[in-house]
């Protein structure tokens, strides 16, 4: 304490009169406890100390270090020397020049600054540069990139500058003869207007005129005759109008024969087989099929819709997209026994009516027929008052209702009497197509859904919705199938999976039930359960068909069905283990 308080007073008392001539430094007194810190403002009273130990400094000017660095007007008089002095060390080049902070990078290697040049100019100097093969250098000013001998040759010029003048225009434009007099049709002065020439093309057809006209000393000029066109007259067949296809069906009968020896046709259900196909359907217990026994080819496209015959399921009916449908012999020979002709495009689906003796088939040309399943003729034609185009078609389940719903591709469920043709009731609350019709509750209420990502359950002839489901988390559900339990309906989401909604009161999602493992995305695949609720069946993107146990939602079986995707299964509803599986490439293929 003693040497802090003879060596080192206070700076307000020091000055280099009082400082000892013969006085050096010691080692107890070169000992510092903090290193040199340099803040660059220095007293202007110590010029002349030169001492080791550390400089002093004005407090009042070190206050004036504490300025915003974003200022741009000094708070004290700085000398001279200071301002005159260099920057020491490199530049920094992500230091900004208003204040301390440091540029971001947005480019790898550094800070890419835009150029300020217009639009105007950057388009003038890229078509420059695509037809003349140069442009300017917008780094250095008169410099050029590309091929810079064409850009001597020309000048430099952009091609805004190599247009013509002006002058040039309308010297160019006085070469065109005049448009003439509307009030003339032929000879001097004729109105010729936009097809006016120029006196160049005018004088080069004179002299080609001319030079065809030159004849030899020796030779003599012969006119020409025109030969006249031999074209035939037009027919009436080519100039009439083309018959409406649409409304034009037929049928063609291809079985061995349309009546047994007791005069019973297709239509009589077999009982001279191991199985009764009249007995209610779900009695028996369901397995799952192993090995392919049949396999169906007629079609020449894919097929779009499968469906058994109600109740004893002797028959097969497919809709394909080479615009026919097809009725399939399931026992005996299994032959085709009927095609039914009369769309235009491809059939979007079919659906038996409740008795079987009739069915029903939509298509692209936006038309629904009714056909007569025995005899093959087309009974009526129903289309929606805006022509959409049916996607589903669903007959009312109850045999004496006698009317149907489809949904169409504009938002709309449309249904129609099949006795008067009429449609007796609109369900217009979807946003977009809808995909699939399902009767629940004793056939009391229907579920839809559609492209829009939602559901709706709604009560038979009343248009207002009971039950509306849309989540963010859920996807298209292309297909449905209901359980035979009467509770449950499986939906086809595009996730790659099948969701299970009540069909109860509640019409909840069953987030126990979901079934996985297959892929169905970009494909409206079919879905279907066994006749006793034990099975579930699912077609693939890959041309398997998948099945689960209802229970516990576990993958049973998997089999190569098709080549390409399978989109269509059905479940026989009186086999136990028989089901029907189509795909894109046409064929129909039956397993057991």
């Amino acid at each position: 304490m003693a040497l802090l308080g003879e060596q080192y007073a206070s700076s307000d008392e020091e000055s280099p009169a009082s400082i000892p001539k013969d006085w050096a430094p010691t080692a107890t007194t070169s000992v510092v406890a903090a290193p040199d810190v340099s803040l660059d403002v220095w007293s202007y009273h110590i010029s002349g100390f030169v001492m080791t130990a550390n400089s002093l400094q004005d407090p009042m000017r070190l206050s004036l270090l504490l300025a915003k660095p974003t200022d741009n007007a000094l708070a004290y008089n700085v000398p001279y020397q200071d301002l005159a002095r260099p920057a020491q060390g490199p530049s920094n080049p992500y230091k900004s020049t208003q204040g301390n902070a440091l540029k971001r990078k947005n480019a790898l290697t550094g800070d890419a600054q835009e150029a300020a040049i217009s639009d105007a100019t950057f388009t003038a100097q890229h078509r420059t540069f695509q037809s003349l093969g140069y442009t300017k250098d917008p780094t250095v000013n008169g410099a050029y990139v590309g091929d810079l001998a064409k850009a001597q040759a020309m000048g430099g010029k952009d091609v805004i500058q190599m247009r013509p003048s002006k002058e040039d225009s309308a010297a160019f434009r006085r070469k065109r003869q005049k448009k003439g007099d509307a009030s003339i049709v032929d000879g001097e002065g004729a109105y010729k207007g936009p097809w006016a020439r120029y006196q160049d093309d005018q004088m080069y057809e004179d002299e080609a005129a001319l030079a065809e006209e030159e004849l030899a000393s020796d030779e003599e000029y012969i006119e020409e005759a025109i030969v006249p066109a031999r074209s035939t007259a037009v027919t009436k067949l080519a100039s009439d109008y083309h018959d409406d296809l649409a409304n034009t069906e037929t049928t063609e009968f291809h079985g061995a024969a349309q009546h047994d020896y007791q005069g019973r046709t297709y239509m009589h259900v077999p009982q001279d087989l191991d199985i009764d196909l009249r007995k209610e359907p779900g009695t028996q217990k369901n397995y799952i099929p192993k090995k392919l026994i049949h396999t169906w080819k007629s079609h020449t496209k894919a097929i779009n819709a499968l469906r058994f015959f109600p109740n004893s399921g002797h028959l097969l009916l497919s809709a394909s997209a080479d615009t026919k449908v097809k009725l399939w012999d399931v026992y005996h020979s299994r032959e085709l026994l009927r095609t039914y002709s009369g769309h235009t495009k491809s059939v979007t689906d079919t659906t038996f009516s409740p008795t079987g003796t009739h069915f029903l088939t939509g298509s692209y040309d936006r038309h629904l027929k009714l056909w007569d399943t025995e005899t093959g003729a087309c009974i009526s034609r129903f289309q929606t008052s805006t022509k959409a185009v049916p996607h589903v078609i669903r007959f009312h389940p109850d045999a004496d209702t006698n009317e149907f719903l489809v949904g169409t591709s504009d938002k709309k469920i449309v249904q129609f009497d099949t006795r008067s043709g009429d449609m007796t009731q609109e369900y217009d609350h979807h946003l977009q197509a809808v995909n699939t019709i399902t009767f629940v509750d004793e056939n009391r209420r229907f579920i839809t859904t559609s492209d829009d990502k939602s559901l709706r359950a709604w009560e038979y002839n009343i248009p207002v919705p009971i039950k509306y489901i849309a989540e963010p988390y859920m996807y298209s559900l292309v297909r449905a199938s209901a359980h035979p339990n009467g509770k449950s309906v499986a939906f086809q989401s595009g996730d790659n999976q099948i969701v299970v909604y009540a069909s109860t009161d509640r019409f909840r999602q069953n987030r126990k039930k979901s079934f996985r493992g297959h892929n169905n995305a970009g494909y409206a695949i079919d879905v279907g359960i066994s006749s006793d609720g034990q099975f579930l069946m699912s077609g693939d993107s890959g041309g398997f068909v998948c099945f689960w146990d209802w229970k516990s939602c576990k993958m049973w079986h998997k089999i190569q069905a098709h080549e390409g995707a399978c989109v269509q299964a059905q479940w026989h509803p009186q086999e136990s283990s028989k089901v029907v599986t189509a795909g894109l490439e046409g064929s129909i293929k039956f397993w057991d």
